[in-house]
C-alpha cells in the first residue's frame, strides 16, 4: 500500500464487486446456524457460503431503478434470530435514509423485499443544512428493531409486527454508532462523544457541534449512551476513549467492549455498574510505544467469552486478547494482554467468529487497494473503446484510483505458535523494524547535511514550503516526458500546459515513482496534513455521508494528535498557512465570478478582499490572512502574488524570520471541467504552473534561498489516468540542493515527504505510519547549486473561458452541462469520473476515452 505497508494476510481471501467501481467490505454477520456469511459492501450485500466459500448470492443496489443511487452505510449488516431475514441499512443524499430486509431462503436465494423497506428522515441543521438520518448498526430483540441514526444523533425503536411503527426515539450523544443488548439494557457508542455542555469548546463535526482539543480541533472524548429498551430513558452516560466505534458483548452479557478508534485501546464495561473496568491498549508496537495509529474498528468475542478479537484498520491485522478478570470476570490474570496479531488485507472494518470458535471472517475495507482491472484481451465493455479506425480493443490491465475490489479474509483461528509466526509477519509488513532507527540519539559535532540521518542532527534547511496541490496523476501532466517512466497518449497537460513543472523537473529532479496514499481529497488532505486517515474517513469512504472534508472543517476526520503544524509548533517552530485548512468568505455581490477576480488582479485597481476562516482554533491563529483559501473562483496566480508579497515582507525584516514551516494550498490544477464562466481545464491547470512557477522563482532569488527547501506534492491522484499506478501522481523536491539534474527512480510516497520535513526541521514523527517512513535522502547532493529558478510565461492564455451553453452542441453542450451540476460547486464535490471525461473532452477532443486508465460511464 503505498503508505509503507505490506499486505499478506492469512488464510483465503473472498473477492467481489464489480471492476468500475469502488467497492469495500464494510462489515460483516453470520447467519444463526453458521452455515452463511452476510457481507455489506458499499454497493451491494453479498452471501457467503461457509462450507465452500463461494459466493451464493448477490444484492446490487444498482439493479433496482429507485435504489440504485443508494450506499451502504458505515456498518450493522444484521441477522434476524431464526435467520430467515438480514437487515441493513443505505442513504442517499437525496432520497434519504433507509434500512432494507432480505428475505433468505438458507439454499443460497436472497430477496429483496422492497415494500418492507423502512424510511427515516433526516434533520435540519442549526446552520440551516440538512443531514439524513443515516441509520447504521442495529439490534433485533424478537419484534424489536432498534437502529442507531447517526445523522441524527438519536436511537429509535420499531415495532416490526406494527408496520415497523416508531415505539420510541431517544437523542443521544454526537454521532452515535454501534449498539449492542447486553444485561437488560441497550449500550450505545458516540463516535463523537458526549453532547457538549455550556462553556465547552465546540468545533462542528461538521454539521452538529462536539467537544474538541483547542490545540488540535480534534473531537477531544468518546462515550457509551445506556438506554432503557422499553422507554428510552438515558440510564448512564460513559466516558470511553477516543472514536468509539464497535461494539460487542461478553456472551453472558456482564461486559460491554468498544473499539476506540482514535485512542487505539478497547474501553470494558461492566454492565452491573456501569463503568470501566478496564482499558486494554492494542497498539502494534507495544503499549508503551508513542507511535500510534493501529486504529481499532471492529470486534468479535469468542463463545467462551475469554478471547476479544479487534480489527486494527491501519495495521492490516487482528489484534488478540486475551481478557482477564476485569475485562471477563474469569482467568487468572487480572489485567488482559495482546497475545498476538493475525495478519488480513487493508484495513480490516469488522470479524466475525464462528460458532465453533474455529474460523475468522473479516471485512477489509480497503482489501488490496485501488487495483480493479481486468486481464487484456477482456470483452467487458467497461474494459472497451475504439481506436482512431472506430475497432473496438481491449483495454484491460490498467489502473485508475476509484477502481477497487471488495474482500473477505477467511482465517483459521491459529494456535499460539502460529500466532507468534503471523504477528512476526505483521511486524514485518508494518515496518516495525525501523522504530529502532528512531531511538538513536543525535551525535555531537555532525556537519549539516540536507537530510540528517537522526532526528535532531543539523540541516543545511532552516525553512521548509510546503505546497499541496489539486488531483493530478504523473501522467496527465509529465507523461510526455522521455527522461520517466510516462505514457505521452495520456498526457494530456503536457510541457505546453505546463512548462514550469517540466521545467522544474528536468533543472532539479524528476520523481518517476512516487505515490499519494489516498484516493481521494477527503482522505489526500489528512494524508498530507497530518500522515494518517482516521477510522471516521474510512469508513466513510465514497460514501462521505457526514461531510467531504478536504479542508478540515469536520472535528471527527483528525487525528487526536493533530497535524503536522501541531508537531512543529510543539518543538518550537514557527509556523505559517497559506490557504490550507480554512476557507474564504468575501462579498459575493463585488467579486461574482472568475473572471471579476482575476481582471481586478491583472489590472491591479481593486485588491480582492476576503476573510480567511477556520473551524480550528490553533490555525485561525497562524493562517495568512491575506493568502486566500480554496476556491474555483479564485487564481493560483493571485495566491502566488500574494505569497511573493508576504515574502518580501520578511525580506525587510532585520534577521531571518522567515517561517520554519509554511504549507501552502496551491489548488487551481483540479479545474471544473468545462462550466461556462470559468476557465477551460488547460487554462486553469496553466494558471497553477504558472503560479508555481513565480513562487519558486521569488524564492530561489531571495536572500532565504540558501537556506530553503520546497516540497511540492498532490494531495490525491483522483482526477485523472496512469499507466503505472493509480496512486502514481507527481512530487517535486526543489532547493540548491536538489539540482540533480536526473531522474529519481526511488519509491516514495506522501508519506516519504512528510517525514522528510520532520527529518530537516528536527521533528519526531507524529504516528507509527510516518515513524515507519523512508526519507527522501536520494532527492538531495552535498554540494549546493544556487542558481536561482526562472519561470517560464504561460503558453495558454489563462483567461481562456469555457463557452456558454448558448454556442454549443453535442458532446460539448453534453459535458457543459454536467460541469453546472450542483455537485461541482466545490471542490471535490462531484463525480470524479464524470470530470475525467470532462477534462478528456475538453483536451482530447474525439479520441477515445481511455477506459483502460477508468471505468465505464454510467
Amino acid at each position: 500500500m503505498p503508505y509503507n505497508k505490506v499486505v499478506e494476510p492469512a488464510g483465503k481471501q473472498i473477492t467481489f464487486g464489480d471492476p468500475e467501481l469502488e467497492n469495500h467490505a464494510l462489515d460483516c454477520a453470520l447467519s444463526p446456524n453458521g452455515k452463511t456469511l452476510a457481507v455489506e459492501g458499499r454497493y451491494r450485500v453479498v452471501f457467503i457460503n461457509t462450507r465452500t466459500n463461494q459466493i451464493e448470492s448477490e444484492i446490487k443496489l444498482r439493479n433496482y431503478k429507485k435504489y440504485r443511487k443508494f450506499l451502504n452505510t458505515l456498518s450493522g449488516i444484521t441477522w434476524s434470530k431464526n435467520g430467515k431475514s438480514v437487515f441493513w441499512s443505505a442513504d442517499d443524499k437525496r432520497s434519504g435514509s433507509v434500512v432494507f430486509q432480505i428475505e433468505w431462503d438458507g439454499r443460497g436465494k436472497a430477496k429483496l423485499l422492497q415494500d418492507k423497506t423502512i424510511r427515516f428522515r433526516g434533520q435540519k441543521k442549526k446552520d440551516g443544512h440538512f443531514l439524513t438520518a443515516i441509520p447504521n448498526e442495529m439490534v433485533i430483540d424478537g419484534s424489536a428493531l432498534y437502529v442507531v441514526l447517526n445523522g441524527n444523533n438519536q436511537v429509535v425503536k420499531l415495532d416490526l409486527n406494527n408496520r415497523n411503527r416508531p415505539v420510541w426515539t431517544t437523542t443521544v450523544g454526537v454521532a452515535p454508532y454501534g449498539i449492542v443488548k447486553a444485561n437488560g439494557k441497550l449500550y450505545v457508542t458516540n463516535w463523537g462523544g458526549v453532547q457538549p455542555r455550556a462553556g465547552d469548546l465546540v468545533a462542528g463535526t461538521p454539521w452538529d457541534p462536539a467537544v474538541v482539543d483547542s490545540l488540535t480541533g480534534a473531537v477531544s472524548n468518546g462515550s457509551v449512551s445506556v438506554l432503557e429498551p422499553a422507554t428510552g430513558k438515558v440510564l448512564a452516560e460513559i466516558q470511553v476513549g477516543l472514536h468509539p466505534n464497535d461494539i460487542a458483548a461478553s456472551p453472558d452479557g456482564k461486559f460491554v467492549y468498544t473499539a476506540n478508534g482514535n485512542s487505539d485501546d478497547v474501553s470494558v464495561i461492566s454492565t452491573e455498574t456501569n463503568r470501566v473496568t478496564e482499558t486494554i491498549p492494542v497498539i502494534l508496537l507495544g503499549k508503551k510505544s508513542k507511535f500510534v495509529g493501529d486504529s481499532p474498528n471492529g470486534l468479535a468475542i469468542s463463545g467462551d467469552g475469554s478471547t476479544l478479537y479487534v480489527a486494527n484498520g491501519m495495521d492490516n491485522a487482528l489484534a488478540v486478547v486475551r481478557l482477564g478478570r476485569r475485562a471477563s470476570g474469569s482467568g487468572t490474570a487480572a489485567e488482559s494482554v495482546v497475545s498476538g496479531f493475525i495478519p488480513t488485507e487493508a484495513y480490516p472494518g469488522n470479524v466475525a467468529l464462528s460458532k465453533d470458535g474455529s474460523t475468522l471472517y473479516v471485512a477489509n475495507i480497503e482489501a488490496i487497494g485501488s487495483r480493479a482491472t481486468l486481464p487484456p484481451g477482456t470483452k467487458n465493455p467497461a474494459f472497451q473503446i475504439r481506436d482512431k479506425n472506430q475497432k473496438i480493443i481491449s483495454t484491460g490491465g490498467y489502473f485508475t484510483a476509484h477502481r477497487e475490489l471488495a474482500s473477505v479474509s477467511v482465517i483459521p483461528v491459529p494456535d499460539e505458535q502460529t500466532l507468534q509466526l503471523y504477528t512476526a509477519r505483521v511486524r514485518k509488513n508494518n515496518l516495525a523494524f525501523r522504530i529502532k532507527l528512531l531511538q538513536l540519539l543525535p551525535r555531537k559535532n555532525v556537519k549539516p547535511v540536507p537530510v540528517p540521518e537522526r532526528i535532531g542532527e543539523p540541516s543545511v534547511f532552516k525553512h521548509v514550503l510546503y505546497i499541496i496541490k489539486e488531483n493530478r496523476t504523473y501522467d496527465q501532466v509529465l507523461g510526455d516526458m522521455k527522461e520517466g517512466d510516462g505514457d505521452p497518449k495520456i498526457c494530456v497537460f503536457g510541457e505546453r500546459v505546463t512548462p514550469n513543472q517540466h521545467k522544474i523537473a528536468r533543472e532539479t529532479l524528476l520523481l518517476d515513482n512516487y505515490y499519494v496514499s489516498g484516493k481521494s481529497s477527503s482522505e489526500g488532505h489528512q494524508w498530507t496534513d497530518s500522515g494518517i486517515v482516521t477510522d471516521y474517513i474510512e469508513k466513510k469512504v465514497r460514501g462521505w455521508f457526514r461531510s467531504y472534508d478536504h479542508v478540515q472543517y469536520d472535528a471527527m476526520v483528525y487525528p487526536k494528535w493533530g497535524f503536522v503544524w501541531n508537531n512543529a509548533l510543539t518543538y518550537g517552530k514557527s509556523v505559517r498557512i497559506f490557504g490550507e485548512a480554512q476557507h474564504s468568505q468575501w462579498d459575493q455581490k463585488r467579486w461574482k465570478n472568475w473572471t471579476d477576480i482575476y481582471n481586478d488582479f491583472v489590472s491591479g485597481k481593486k485588491a480582492f478582499k476576503f476573510k480567511n476562516v477556520s473551524t480550528i482554533d490553533l490555525v485561525r491563529k497562524i493562517l495568512v490572512p491575506d493568502f486566500p483559501a480554496y476556491d474555483h473562483k479564485i487564481p493560483d496566480v493571485l495566491r502566488a502574488d500574494r505569497f511573493i508579497k508576504e515574502l518580501k515582507s520578511y525580506e525587510k525584516m532585520p534577521g531571518d524570520a522567515l517561517p520554519d514551516l509554511m504549507i501552502m494550498a496551491l489548488p487551481s490544477d483540479h479545474t471544473v471541467g468545462t462550466r461556462p464562466g470559468y476557465p477551460t481545464p488547460r487554462a486553469a491547470v496553466a494558471d497553477n504552473d504558472l503560479g508555481l512557477g513565480r513562487i519558486v522563482e521569488a524564492l530561489s532569488k531571495s536572500r532565504f534561498w540558501k537556506n530553503t527547501v520546497i516540497f511540492v506534492t498532490e494531495d490525491d491522484s483522483q482526477s485523472g489516468w496512469d499507466h503505472v499506478s493509480a496512486y502514481r501522481t507527481t512530487g517535486f523536491v526543489i532547493s540548491p540542493y536538489s539540482r540533480l539534474k536526473k531522474t529519481i527512480h526511488t519509491n516514495y510516497n506522501q508519506i516519504s515527504m512528510l517525514r522528510t520535513i520532520e527529518q530537516i526541521l528536527g521533528l519526531p514523527p507524529m504516528n507509527q505510519i510516518d515513524a515507519t517512513a523512508t526519507p527522501m535522502f536520494d532527492c538531495f547532493s552535498k554540494k549546493p547549486d544556487f542558481t536561482p529558478y526562472r519561470s517560464v510565461p504561460n503558453q495558454i492564455a489563462l483567461n481562456e473561458m469555457n463557452p456558454d451553453l448558448e454556442s454549443l452542441k453535442g458532446s460539448a453542450l453534453k459535458y457543459a452541462k454536467l460541469s453546472l451540476m450542483p455537485e461541482f460547486d466545490g471542490i471535490d464535490s462531484g463525480d470524479d469520473d464524470v470530470l475525467n471525461r470532462i477534462i478528456w473532452f475538453s483536451t482530447m477532443g474525439t479520441k477515445p476515452y481511455p477506459e483502460k486508465y477508468a471505468g465505464q460511464e454510467d
